[in-house]
């Protein structure tokens, strides 16, 4: 079958939503589609049946089995939230009255509908009384203060080289759109979605109160405003360089590289006073920034800090306002339908009160046998890749025992924090959503702020516990699993090996790579961006990750828009490793077992057939697209038949044989460790 032939299915049409229900068993067998060989396309040999039976719905970008999951959960935290909104008055509970007040305001769109524009009105109208440089800056402050963001991004983060110690930090910002290639591309889809942009803006401002002609001014000055600013920023892959972000410097110093900025008045006003240092990111753009707020005329910032505070509220105001900012949205993910309001409060409610609904989702979700389940996997993929990291034959001694101290002190969190945030001092009350979403922010927003200048809280989880996902920090060189991800079909204590290390297990193997990809090998053991590899082992590393690279680049995923190597170089390398480490421990769990078929499939298939099911994922074209330029994971067919394509192992299981699609040959193999 011929390979466009093979990635047209990818791209499906939308039909609607039917009843969807946990799987019963961890691999479905009429997921198979036998037309497509194993050996040929891996990912549409395992997922054709599901793609064919599953259609996009019409409220999705992408649909695939992390979807489904997450739509399973949101049933759950459904249930939580409504019977916490009628809790709300009488529980006895903080956390409980909060989340209920909170979910009841956001559902209650009579009181959302009726109050129109005047949650917002009083700050329209600070903007617009703004007349001079001063009051501009002063503005932008209080801004972010209540968490509307605009013109850059401020808050805590632990010091690149001192990871012990929590510093302030000004990064890149200010932009609507995804990323800095919206405004500067040539071609004419870049034109054809700067004018769908500025038709939202004025749109959205016209609902705001402003006459059309103004509404349409003020749109093409924030167009102007954000592209002066896109064409400072640092491209993605820039930035995946941990010493790109790394620039602090005295308050005098940061007042030398931005003048016309006042530090110590913006400090004072986020509640900062005594900070004496800060970290900017990207010096270039802050230079920008600050000749921007220096000399583009106030009416034009006044119109784009009018369109921050409009736009960061649309979800929250009447219909009219949701709608704009939906259709905003499908421009770039093609999404055809908004969800429903029940969801989309959900999703504010997991967003900003995550473990008031994450410490109900775990009682009933999340056994302490699942945890302690999760736990032997995980130390089992430890020990694989400990023996890998001794093994290697590229390596000097010097590195390998750096490498081998930055494992063993790889922190792990499974499941849910050991402790609950408190919300004490936050105030929700029944007023109308907007003004709690605000509180919210801006209580979230000082409490970020409050851990400058302290030492990192390494009990903070970067996660809500139902989220779908994992993920590695390299500054607490960690790995954690919240609860949301380990569930069917990833993981469940009743599932064989095969498919709970097929599932979970690659992806315990991704996040501990991580730590040792292209970016994350930069940190040490403690976290800290420090150079521990011996020049020659460098060079054997950045010729092994240049193969990764190349193979990842040199895929078709849409018309004639490839993937890019080196944006998704630290994914795809925790990819091609991870799957491996779970892999070799599976074989060392089923050690002096026997190994009977299950559904006609050997326990070594079902681990590759589990891996594919778990990263099957469908992506409208808008989305491809849109991923291509910001996502730095690739596609999920790409996940699938990238890493095993470079897996004598996978060619054994399948009998798959020299010159086949899905088998590289020995010299042309990716492999790290």
């Amino acid at each position: 079958m011929s390979h466009s032939r093979k990635l047209s299915i990818l791209f499906l049409v939308a039909a609607p939503l039917g009843a969807q229900s946990a799987p019963t068993r961890p691999l479905d067998p009429s997921n198979v589609d036998r037309r497509y060989g194993a050996c040929e396309d891996f990912y549409m040999f395992a997922n054709n049946g599901w793609i064919e039976r599953n259609p996009i719905p019409a409220a999705f970008a992408s649909w695939g089995t992390f979807n489904e999951l997450s739509e399973r959960n949101t049933l759950v935290l459904k249930v939580i939230a409504e019977r916490a909104a009628v809790q709300a008055a009488s529980s006895p509970d903080s956390s409980t009255r909060k989340l209920g007040t909170f979910y009841a305001s956001c559902m209650d769109s009579t009181t959302v509908e009726h109050a129109g524009i005047e949650p917002i009105a009083d700050e329209l109208a600070r903007i617009e009384a703004i007349d001079d440089r001063m009051a501009l800056q002063d503005e932008i402050a209080r801004l972010h203060t209540l968490g509307y963001g605009g013109a850059f991004t401020f808050g805590a983060v632990a010091d690149a080289k001192n990871a012990a110690r929590v510093i302030a930090n000004a990064s890149q910002g200010g932009l609507t759109l995804p990323d800095r290639e919206y405004y500067l591309r040539a071609d004419t889809e870049g034109t054809t979605t700067r004018d769908r942009f500025v038709a939202s803006v004025t749109s959205m401002l016209s609902l705001a109160g402003d006459s059309a002609p103004v509404a349409e001014s003020r749109a093409q000055r924030v167009l102007a405003l954000e592209t002066a600013l896109a064409r400072s920023q640092l491209a993605r892959v820039a930035l995946r360089d941990p010493n790109a972000r790394y620039h602090p410097m005295t308050i005098e110093q940061a007042a030398v590289l931005t003048p016309g900025f006042d530090w110590p008045r913006y400090l004072a006003a986020v509640g900062l006073p005594n900070v004496a240092t800060v970290n900017l990111g990207t010096p270039t753009f802050f230079a920008t920034l600050a000749n921007e707020l220096a000399t583009r005329p106030l009416d034009d910032w006044k119109a784009y800090l009018r369109w921050t505070v409009v736009n960061r509220s649309a979800s929250q105001l009447g219909a009219p306002f949701a709608d704009e900012s939906f259709r905003l949205a499908s421009m770039l993910t093609g999404a055809r339908e908004q969800q429903p309001r029940w969801k989309r409060c959900l999703a504010a409610t997991d967003q900003l009160l995550g473990d008031a609904l994450g410490r109900e989702y775990v009682k009933t979700e999340f056994s302490p046998a699942a945890r302690a389940r999760m736990m032997e996997i995980v130390s089992s993929l430890r020990a694989v890749l400990r023996d890998r990291i001794r093994q290697a034959d590229w390596m000097s001694d010097q590195t390998r025992a750096e490498a081998l101290r930055k494992l063993d002190a790889f922190n792990q969190k499974v499941g849910y924090p050991d402790s609950w945030s408190d919300y004490s001092g936050l105030d929700i009350a029944p007023v109308p959503y907007a003004e709690n979403v605000r509180r919210t922010r801006a209580w979230l927003f000082q409490r970020d702020l409050m851990r400058i200048g302290r030492s990192v809280d390494r009990d903070q989880w970067l996660m809500t516990t139902p989220t779908v996902n994992a993920y590695y920090s390299a500054q607490l060189n960690e790995i954690v699993f919240p609860a949301g991800r380990l569930q069917p079909p990833f993981f469940s204590v009743s599932y064989d090996d095969a498919a709970n290390y097929g599932g979970i297990g690659a992806t315990i193997g991704h996040e501990m790579s991580h730590g040792f990809d292209d970016s994350g090998r930069q940190y040490d053991a403690a976290g800290n961006v420090r150079d521990w590899w011996a020049p020659e082992d460098a060079r054997h590393y950045r010729a092994r990750a240049s193969v990764v690279e190349k193979q990842y680049g040199a895929y078709v995923v849409i018309d004639t828009m490839h993937l890019n190597g080196r944006l998704t170089l630290g994914e795809n390398i925790a990819d091609v490793v991870g799957v491996s480490l779970a892999y070799e421990a599976l074989e060392r769990a089923l050690k002096g077992q026997s190994r009977p078929p299950i559904d006609g499939f050997t326990p070594e298939q079902r681990f590759f057939l589990a891996y594919a099911q778990a990263r099957l994922s469908v992506l409208r074209p808008e989305s491809a697209r849109l991923l291509l330029t910001t996502d730095p994971h690739s596609p999920g067919r790409f996940r699938v038949n990238g890493p095993l394509s470079n897996m004598p192992e996978f060619a054994r299981a399948f009998g798959c044989k020299e010159g086949d699609p899905m088998v590289r040959s020995e010299g042309a193999r990716a492999r790290i460790w």
